[in-house]
């Protein structure tokens, strides 16, 4: 182990020169490798949750609108990522950073390179951005799930990346810059209930409502997945991503970060068994897959805020909470009237407030200090001002990303080329046929769709 930690050194921004003959960037980091080995391990598992969310989008469409959801999956990653190199990262972790917004101090990925990271001194910058890249990419294209089956795929690219720009940097600045208003209120979001969540789930409500509802959803009764098949394989993946995702945010590997990864089975376990219990109930004992499956992701998505922060027991209550209050928002879209058809805001919107929520009450400063430095005490250790500061943190992050993506979508809208929605007829034929070339849609019965 080194005897002294890394320190950033503002005279040396990019962590030393490589070039020179007496500097080597990695003594810095002598006997803390295994900290940046398993944050990039955590990393690459975080990417699987890009075609687990692919397929459990897919599967959830028509099979004639599919594949446009399958292209969005990485078309949406390849513009964050250049958004996020462009000066997506400066804009949420420049260290000369107001309370809203970071500055261009690293636009163009400047300075992005050995020196410690603005998140943790125990590792590079450089391993840093690319974990909180996978959180933005991921965001995103939860957020695209709004334009379901009617919304042109260029439009929602070049939303992604002013979407990315104007309402998930800042956002993220708030919440995990060391000068973010929310990180110093403080809210407690180890992993992105808002910045994740609660930003996307509004955002894709906000792009249902522009867009309207579809023309055939009464006509051919929309609503049932055509491939149970790929919601269930998208689920796997996205369960399994999301050990990196929550098993990392600790951005060291200390015990805490293990202990999160164990919450986060718990949470998903528990919000399995919440959702079937509510269709059981609801359909008088029969089972859905699919709510299975939708009761892992709103136990993922409730767990996210709190994993690094609670112990094992209010872990699975969390999960198990959440899912149930999302599966009994069933009529929730007839209720508000958007049709947003892939239940985003009700899975990641609703979900990750509940988690947010959660949070507050069952933090616990004994379960933070694991990683060796951490006191975030909850109500749980009496601190009952904690679920009124988490209150401001859902209040201000669901306000801000509906208001901002509504406008932006509406200015969209009316620039010539860039309008949302496809043609009534498209949308009969499907977006698939519609919008690719014909020898690149294939027969997809080997998947047994209906």
């Amino acid at each position: 182990m080194a005897s002294e930690l890394p320190e950033y050194d503002p005279n040396e921004p990019w962590g030393g020169d490589s070039r020179g003959a007496t500097d080597d960037v990695n003594a810095q980091y002598a006997g803390l490798g295994f900290h940046y080995v398993y944050l990039i391990l955590c990393a690459f598992i975080v990417w699987l949750i890009i075609p687990g969310i692919g397929l459990l989008y897919g599967g959830l469409a028509r099979r004639k609108s599919s594949l446009s959801l399958l292209f969005q999956s990485f078309m949406v990653t390849s513009v964050v990522t250049f958004q996020w190199m462009f000066w997506g990262y400066s804009l949420a972790y420049a260290r000369d950073a107001s309370p809203f917004i970071g500055t261009l101090a690293n636009f163009g990925m400047m300075k992005v390179q050995a020196a410690p990271s603005p998140g943790s001194v125990l590792i590079p910058e450089t391993v840093f951005c690319l974990y909180q890249l996978m959180f933005a990419f991921v965001t995103v294209q939860i957020l695209i799930g709004g334009s379901f089956e009617r919304g042109r795929i260029i439009p929602s690219l070049v939303f992604a990346f002013l979407w990315t720009t104007i309402v998930y940097c800042p956002v993220a600045c708030w919440t995990w810059n060391a000068n973010g208003w929310l990180y110093n209120l403080p809210s407690r979001d180890y992993a992105g209930a808002g910045p994740v969540h609660i930003a996307s789930g509004c955002s894709a409500l906000a792009y249902a409502l522009v867009l309207g509802k579809r023309k055939t959803e009464v006509e051919q009764g929309h609503g049932k997945p055509h491939n149970t098949t790929l919601v269930f394989l998208g689920t796997v993946l996205i369960w399994f991503g999301w050990f990196g995702f929550n098993g990392g945010s600790t951005l060291n590997a200390s015990v805490r970060g293990m202990y999160a990864a164990f919450n986060t089975n718990a949470a998903a376990s528990c919000g399995a068994i919440g959702w079937v219990l509510v269709d059981y109930i609801r359909t008088k004992g029969r089972f859905s897959v699919v709510g299975m499956c939708e009761g892992v992701i709103a136990g993922l998505v409730g767990i996210t805020p709190a994993a690094g922060y609670v112990s094992c027991w209010p872990a699975a209550l969390i999960g198990f909470l959440t899912a149930v209050v999302c599966a009994s928002l069933q009529d929730l879209n007839d209720w508000i009237r958007i049709d947003e058809g892939l239940y985003v805001f009700k899975l990641h919107g609703i979900g990750g407030i509940v988690g947010s929520f959660l949070t507050g009450i069952f933090a616990d400063s004994a379960i933070s200090a694991l990683d060796g430095s951490t006191l975030a005490p909850g109500a749980w250790n009496g601190v009952g001002v904690q679920v009124a500061r988490q209150l401001a943190d859902i209040a201000s992050i669901s306000s801000y990303s509906f208001v901002v993506s509504c406008i932006l979508l509406l200015i969209l809208k009316y620039i010539p080329g860039m309008h949302l929605r496809v043609s009534e007829e498209a949308e009969m034929k499907g977006l698939d046929i519609d919008q690719f070339v014909d020898e690149q849609i294939g027969d997809w019965s080997f998947f047994n769709d209906r």
